[in-house]
């Protein structure tokens, strides 16, 4: 019995630390963007970057343990392991040495040395294999271990309570209460693990004054399968190279991605996700990540669409991390040379759109 006490108050005080780092955050901000050219359209940027851990993936993180420990999966000297290019990692890190447990993030080889460095400032430790590996070495890890394989990628899209406790949409949709088009026409999310767009789409169907107007588009990067499962409906697709935008893209479609709930789908290349975070970088005054270039490209798209319909109304999206993690690449004309990534043409599609009257 004095085991399972013990074992019952670890899991009291892990809780316990949980939600009292929560309680220390206070929510992340809405940035509303104006632009000259769309006069009758707006857009509005949730920038999650400014989490303790500097990304999107704080929230999911979160769950994430919340949910292993309230399922017996993780307790006082479990080895936590996960396969992510680097945010999720980042943010399970820090919740990892809250916790005071050893951690294990499995990364895609190419992964920004600065999530790299973030990962170890935390105490945890890193393995970088091929992208098409990190799952399989994740689980062998674990099983290795004794430890506890996270499985973002399964576990994203029920970890997280979707129909409120403040998660991501419960926030958005607060926040633009008092905005002169407080019901968005489309809240835009690139995918990943595909959870937080499975927790947008529900919580809109969930919201009656939301289901009869609000869409979800999800932006696709290049070198991703869930574009082509969309559409095709083939869950058995593969690709054999990672997306060059990190956090998003897939080459196999993750259990946490459901089309269902979303009701358009875009692909955008992955020289406009770049340059849109370099022209953005001259509207916001700061630098962003690329997936935060994808979700921008497909929102002011859709502006303008709106704009060519004659419909007023609002857009929204977010800022998925800073781009701080990213100065060796995205930011750097050497890495994007070799790329063969030319992003001039869609800068000036860029202030085509965003300047037109």
């Amino acid at each position: 019995m004095s085991g399972l006490c013990a074992q019952r108050n670890w899991v009291c005080e892990a809780v316990r630390r949980l939600n009292a780092d929560f309680n220390r955050s206070s929510d992340t901000h809405l940035i509303r963007v104006d632009l000259p050219g769309f006069s009758g359209q707006q857009l509005y940027l949730k920038d999650e970057s400014i989490h303790p851990s500097g990304s999107l993936k704080h929230r999911l993180a979160r769950s994430l343990y919340l949910y292993g420990i309230c399922n017996g999966a993780i307790g006082p000297d479990t080895v936590v392991v996960e396969s992510s290019s680097g945010s999720t990692a980042v943010s399970e890190a820090y919740f990892a040495k809250l916790l005071g447990l050893r951690f294990i993030a499995v990364v895609p080889e190419g992964t920004a040395q600065k999530k790299i460095d973030q990962i170890n400032f935390y105490g945890a430790e890193t393995r970088a294999v091929p992208a098409s590996q990190i799952y399989a070495e994740a689980e062998r890890i674990a099983h290795e271990t004794g430890g506890h394989y996270m499985d973002q990628f399964t576990y994203a899209e029920r970890a997280t309570d979707w129909r409120g406790n403040n998660n991501i949409a419960e926030s958005l949709f607060a926040q633009l209460e008092l905005e002169e088009h407080a019901i968005p026409d489309w809240v835009v999310m690139s995918a990943g693990t595909g959870g937080t767009s499975a927790t947008i789409g529900r919580f809109i169907r969930y919201r009656g004054d939301l289901s009869g107007k609000t869409q979800l588009c999800v932006a696709d990067p290049e070198n991703s399968v869930f574009y082509d499962y969309y559409n095709s409906g083939d869950r058995d697709v593969r690709l054999q190279t990672r997306s060059r935008i990190e956090g998003i893209g897939r080459p196999r479609v993750e259990a946490s991605f459901q089309p269902r709930v979303i009701d358009r789908m875009v692909q955008v290349p992955d020289a406009a996700s770049l340059a849109t975070i370099h022209w953005l970088e001259t509207v916001l005054g700061r630098k962003c990540g690329g997936s935060t270039g994808t979700n921008v490209w497909a929102a002011l798209h859709l502006m303008a669409e709106m704009r060519a319909a004659g419909r007023d109304g609002s857009v929204a999206t977010l800022i998925c991390d800073g781009g701080e993690r990213y100065l060796d690449t995205y930011y750097n004309p050497d890495w994007l040379a070799a790329q063969d990534l030319h992003l001039a043409p869609h800068l000036e599609a860029i202030d085509a759109l965003t300047r037109q009257g």
